[in-house]
């Protein structure tokens, strides 16, 4: 799984980790709940594309 991520470019790396920590964030906020999962991933996936945006 991790030998597709060494042809991503930084701003898809940055945006799969924020997809992931907003995952896992949102899941223990909401007690489990996927609705909170799902909108933890998109907010956390939103917020890693953008700040690799800055690195440039």
């Amino acid at each position: 799984m991790l030998g597709g991520c060494s042809t991503m470019t930084p701003q898809e790396k940055d945006t799969a980790i924020g997809a992931a920590v907003g995952g896992a964030a949102g899941n223990v906020l909401t007690g489990g709940s996927a609705a909170g999962t799902i909108g933890g991933a998109a907010v956390g996936g939103i917020v890693g594309h953008e700040t690799s945006k800055s690195k440039k």
